[in-house]
């Protein structure tokens, strides 16, 4: 297995996946978009690259970045919200040019749940995802261009809504009144378990896949965030009562029990 890695976007995953990779041995090659968190990088340990991505093209050093990677771990959300929203799938043209060019041999996409439509009910990994949002339109067919690039390994993780001890959806949610779809179930996987499924993918060379990673219990959003609210002492967020019923359910049942991935941490307290 090579040890040497790089990754694209060390945010608020990236930044821990490759803490913890270093801390077992690999060598990290991370990016960011600015030059203030370049200093955080170095200090963890990763050797830094300040690039970026539009959709006019790549700006910065990627033909170095990738010369000493085999693998490749692209953690870029799309950004579609606000007045200029960008074109995600064009930005990643331009990412698989550049690995067209390289030495790299792995990829792992980071996508998301939001690929499924909120009407497909119970959805596995191998069912035909029906996207009906701006972004899961974008990142199904961006997860299309890493699986089509030539000589390339391309394993897919579509992650649920991503928590941690740091981030949970329900600071934003406390004390609003009139949401919608209470009734609708949860999608959540806890940062832990991400980097725990990705560090597999590594490890046990599960390439060439596309797995659902979401932990297994999907109370509805509204039994779940007024539980969350009061084990943490914020208010309650109250959903309309005419919610419907209908919603996903994202099944993670190939890493659970065709590649016996155990779930680190639950999403419950």
């Amino acid at each position: 297995m090579n040890k040497n890695i790089a990754i694209m976007g060390c945010g608020w995953l990236g930044f821990s996946l490759a803490k913890s990779l270093i801390h077992q041995g690999f060598t990290i090659f991370g990016t960011t978009t600015s030059e203030d968190k370049i200093p955080m990088l170095q200090t963890v340990g990763i050797t830094p690259y300040k690039i970026s991505i539009s959709e006019k093209g790549l700006n910065g050093p990627i033909t170095t970045l990738l010369e000493d990677a085999e693998t490749l771990i692209i953690n870029i959300p799309p950004k579609l919200r606000g007045s200029n929203p960008e074109n995600y799938i064009k930005k990643m043209e331009h990412l698989c040019g550049a690995l067209k060019k390289s030495k790299v041999k792995k990829v792992v996409f980071v996508s998301s749940t939001s690929v499924y439509g909120n009407d497909q009910g119970v959805v596995t990994d191998d069912i035909l995802p029906k996207p009906t949002t701006a972004s899961g339109k974008q990142l199904l067919a961006s997860e299309k261009l890493f699986l089509a690039l030539p000589n390339i390994e391309t394993t897919i993780i579509r992650f649920g809504g991503l928590i941690g001890k740091d981030r949970h959806p329900i600071t934003m949610l406390s004390g609003k009144k009139g949401l919608r779809n209470g009734n609708h179930p949860v999608n959540l996987i806890h940062l832990e378990d991400c980097i725990g499924i990705i560090e597999s993918i590594l490890k046990k060379q599960w390439w060439g896949e596309i797995f659902n990673a979401a932990f297994p219990l999907h109370p509805t959003k509204k039994d779940y965030y007024q539980r969350m609210a009061n084990q943490k002492g914020l208010i309650y967020p109250e959903y309309d009562e005419n919610s419907s019923l209908s919603g996903k359910i994202v099944d993670s049942s190939r890493l659970i029990h065709v590649k016996k991935y155990v779930f680190k941490t639950s999403i419950l307290p």
